[in-house]
């Protein structure tokens, strides 16, 4: 009775991960509320706390940066800060020159994605995705290179991007208040190894609220045009970023196992248009399709990277082979 009882948990948590939707602490809560605020808007305009939160997406980004600072850890080996560093700043590169090409040469707008979707989306990865992968696939410092690969996190490449090419204007004042939060975060949590714990035990459900909070300010218009370009961003996230990251990786010493895995797109990344409108009103009429944008290429990613990371990895190993 006890085996079959063990059997039937094991059986229904296989069915579980089978069946959950890649992203789907992101994008349930966000689609719930954007279906609250497409169909009973004035529901989020009773005040309380109803209206601060359904409204407060940038005090709430704020929080979520300070839980992600608390992730971020200052030691690291030097191996892995050669690997984590080359392939992390080629994926930078390659997101902010080809964000940088939309915005100046295409007039902002490729098949429907803006400069701030791309390099939004692009420009820094899944870093608990990057280690469950090279964890299956790579080596011991592609799995250290994770302490490197998460210092790029949050709005802030983004912000810096188009504010440096003159498609985004705030004071450098804007941006260090903007980056505080996470620099606080990651501070405490390397000053006190029981913040760092509850901070990482509250990442997820920081993402869930901030969902949520960012799904009211959107509608169903927004989400179905997002949601169609954002598949195309998923895409080129994790094959026009994949390929550079790749070759970085090899040209570095490494397997390309580590440059396939940072291909993905963060949640965290899904904050950035909010992060930015709040700091440059020009863009707030952008920030729902942008955001579902990126909330598609999360899911996109979430199922791409995996896949283009064990080509790789059997790739390798037929190239051993022969």
């Amino acid at each position: 009775m006890v085996k079959e009882g063990v059997m039937s948990m094991s059986s229904t948590n296989k069915v579980k991960k089978k069946f959950s939707i890649p992203g789907g602490n992101i994008i349930i809560p966000m689609f719930i509320g954007a279906c609250i605020n497409s169909i009973f808007p004035s529901w989020l305009k009773i005040g309380g706390f109803t209206t601060p939160l359904a409204q407060g997406s940038g005090a709430l980004v704020g929080a979520f940066l300070f839980v992600i600072g608390g992730s971020i850890s200052f030691k690291s080996t030097g191996a892995a800060i050669k690997r984590g560093g080359t392939i992390i700043l080629t994926k930078v590169i390659v997101a902010v020159s080809l964000g940088l090409f939309v915005g100046k040469v295409l007039n902002n707008n490729f098949l429907g994605l803006s400069a701030l979707a791309i390099i939004g989306a692009m420009s820094c990865a899944n870093n608990a995705m990057y280690a469950g992968i090279v964890h299956d696939f790579g080596d011991n410092i592609d799995e250290a290179a994770v302490g490197i690969t998460i210092l790029a996190v949050g709005p802030y490449i983004t912000m810096i991007a188009l504010a440096s090419s003159g498609l985004a204007s705030f004071s450098l004042i804007t941006l260090v208040a903007t980056v505080l939060p996470l620099l606080v975060g990651m501070a405490l949590a390397n000053l006190f190894p029981a913040v760092k714990k509850i901070l990482n035990d509250g990442m997820n459900a920081s993402i869930v609220v901030v969902g949520f909070a960012l799904g009211c300010t959107m509608n169903f218009q927004q989400i179905f045009t997002g949601g169609l370009s954002g598949i195309l961003l998923g895409v080129v996230v994790t094959f026009a970023g994949g390929i550079f990251t790749i070759l970085a990786d090899k040209l570095t010493g490494g397997s390309g196992v580590a440059g396939a895995a940072i291909s993905s797109c963060a949640g965290a990344n899904m904050a950035t248009p909010a992060a930015l409108a709040a700091v440059d009103a020009s863009y707030k009429s952008v920030v729902g399709t942008a955001t579902a944008q990126i909330t598609a290429a999360v899911v996109v990613t979430a199922i791409l990277t995996p896949v283009l990371t064990a080509w790789v990895y059997r790739h390798n190993n037929k190239k051993a082979v022969h």
